[in-house]
C-alpha cells in the first residue's frame, strides 16, 4: 500500500465519458472481494496511479493472462481511494510484458 499524502484540493473527479464499471488489477487473488488489494503503479513522474481497464478483455491484453482483478462500479472509485490513496487513474494503459505478474523478475506481490 502507499502511504503517499494525496492533496484532495488537486484531485479531479472521474470524467463522465468513463465506463459505469471499470476491471482493476489488484496485487493477489482473492477470495473475497472485500479483501482484495487494489495494484496501484508508480508512473515516471513520481504520481501514484490506479490503472483501471474498460473490459476484462481490455485487461488480459493489456496486463496479460495472469493478472489478478477485480471489477468495481466506477462510482466506487472514490472510496477505492480513500484507502489506497492515488493521485491518477490511467484507462487501458498496456503494461510492458516484462513488468507483468508471471514475468521471469517481476514482483507478484
Amino acid at each position: 500500500m502507499n502511504d503517499t499524502a494525496v492533496d484532495q484540493d488537486n484531485v479531479k473527479p472521474i470524467p463522465p465519458e468513463f465506463p459505469p464499471v471499470v476491471y482493476l488489477p489488484c496485487a493477489a487473488h482473492a477470495s473475497d472481494p472485500s479483501e482484495a488489494v487494489v495494484e496501484l503503479r508508480r508512473t515516471r513522474d513520481g504520481r501514484m496511479a490506479l490503472m483501471a481497464y474498460s473490459a476484462l478483455d481490455r485487461l488480459k491484453y493489456c496486463c496479460g493472462d495472469q493478472q489478478p482483478w477485480m471489477v468495481v462500479p466506477t462510482a466506487q472509485l472514490d472510496n477505492i481511494q480513500q484507502v489506497q490513496p492515488f493521485e491518477l487513474v490511467l484507462l487501458d494503459v498496456i503494461i510492458p510484458p516484462e513488468h507483468r505478474h508471471g514475468a521471469e523478475g517481476a514482483s507478484d506481490a
